[in-house]
């Protein structure tokens, strides 16, 4: 694996125990880095992190990012911030303060310690987006109080306040706007649509699409995800973002669906529901500026992706059943 640091950093992650955060967290040790992991577990999981538990360059710390961090670390990956709907609506207010409040004290950690910080943004700045595919100029199309508000806003507040930090106070900033993001480790009942798919395909139940499923979504594999954001992160001071990390092939929730069904063997077939408000018809990555910033492109089809991740989820769902 090509080494993208010239020495050893001891680098924050918070989100550390959630999805993405504990791909980062292997590919940094992987690296050769020593990892300081930090998450309140609200929708992290400790069994994301266990295999590291004797690790000798690992530190866990449970820790709410609402609250100020002090510590002493080279570089900083701020991943904290639940991502599916059915978590992040669970307590907007909460998910809100996480994005704001979080980003202000991460911010105020680097500015401090004078170091590289990198914002986890997402696609959701975009919103229900009027172009196609979204790039990083376009501002957006966001509804500003509805359901998904408290995300979506929440992550444009906290891209805000890296580029006031790094306008007023010189903060080296890196901010990636990522794209839908699937593989081992997501949440069983996350409410994303992989997981949902897979996990009633697996159970031989009708997969549940969303209005005529139409809507498109482009699918990044993780280990790809993590690749563009450790690249991101080794980029000068000149490079800021923001910058889209996604797989631009695009695909429809009927095909996706097909997809699952072939690959679980399932008969079920499909079973249509309301279109929930707010929800983007259309999301695809323009990852022209990840390829001539970072030379970087998603390696993973989503045939891989999607095995790889049933795997994963097949073995989730036995370990429930045996302790049901």
């Amino acid at each position: 694996m090509t080494r993208l640091y010239d020495s050893r950093k001891r680098i924050l992650v918070t989100g550390g125990a959630g999805f993405i955060g504990s791909h980062l967290v292997d590919r940094l040790l992987e690296q050769g880095h020593e990892v300081l992991c930090v998450d309140n577990l609200f929708t992290g999981t400790k069994r994301n992190i266990e295999h590291l538990h004797n690790h000798p360059r690992f530190e866990f710390v449970r820790h709410d990012v609402t609250f100020p961090l002090y510590v002493e670390v080279d570089e900083i990956y701020n991943l904290a911030c639940p991502a599916s709907p059915v978590h992040y609506q669970h307590d907007p207010v909460q998910t809100t303060k996480t994005s704001v409040h979080g980003a202000i004290n991460v911010l105020g950690l680097a500015k401090r310690l004078k170091c590289k910080v990198l914002q986890a943004s997402t696609s959701e700045v975009y919103g229900d987006p009027d172009i196609h595919p979204q790039v990083e100029s376009y501002w957006g199309n966001v509804n500003p109080v509805g359901p998904r508000s408290c995300y979506d806003e929440g992550k444009r507040c906290a891209e805000t306040l890296f580029f006031d930090y790094h306008r007023q106070h010189g903060v080296e900033i890196k901010v990636a706007r990522i794209f839908n993001t699937y593989g081992p480790r997501m949440h069983h009942a996350d409410g994303r649509v992989v997981s949902n798919f897979l996990v009633q395909g697996l159970r031989g139940e009708a997969i549940t699409l969303f209005g005529d499923g139409r809507q498109t979504r482009s699918f990044c594999y993780v280990d790809d995800l993590v690749e563009g954001l450790v690249r991101l992160m080794a980029t000068g001071p000149e490079v800021t973002g923001p910058v889209n990390l996604g797989n631009p092939n695009e695909f429809t929730m009927a095909e996706l669906a097909e997809h699952v069904l072939t690959l679980t063997g399932s008969t079920a077939g499909t079973v249509e529901r309301p279109l929930p408000r707010d929800d983007p018809r259309q999301r695809k990555p323009d990852i022209t500026l990840a390829g001539t910033l970072l030379d970087w492109a998603p390696r993973v089809e989503l045939a891989e992706g999607l095995e790889n991740t049933m795997a994963f989820m097949k073995q989730r769902l036995a370990e429930i059943a045996e302790h049901a």
